[in-house]
């Protein structure tokens, strides 16, 4: 997966218009629009921004996996994964971003936002 493709994702994920984000992270929109495109590409130091901005790895917004995992459980997680077919995979990650999406709700309403 591009970087521009990733940055759309995470965008929609998020629920971030390109513009939010680029006055977030005091970019001009346009370049957002280049990432987003693939005309162009970050920097080290836009990368580490969008990674502190989504919360996710540099290696995440590269589509960069190397070959270990954290825990036990990321283990069989991704072993599950695996072991299913194309379309059952797309099914459990859009259930899991469902359940993310979920426990940030639950998250804001424990801190009364």
């Amino acid at each position: 997966m591009k970087f521009g493709e990733i940055l759309r994702e995470l965008l929609e994920d998020n629920d971030i218009t390109q513009k939010q984000l680029a006055a977030d992270l005091n970019l001009a929109p346009t370049t957002i629009g280049n990432y987003i495109r693939c005309f162009r590409e970050p920097d080290f130091a836009i990368l580490k921004l969008f990674a502190t901005y989504f919360n996710v790895t540099t290696d995440y917004l590269l589509d960069y996996q190397p070959a270990i995992t954290k825990d036990h459980k990321e283990d069989a997680l991704l072993r599950l994964y695996r072991s299913l077919p194309a379309g059952y995979k797309d099914l459990l990650l859009d259930e899991g971003k469902l359940l993310v999406r979920h426990a940030l709700k639950e998250r804001a309403a424990e801190r009364g936002e």
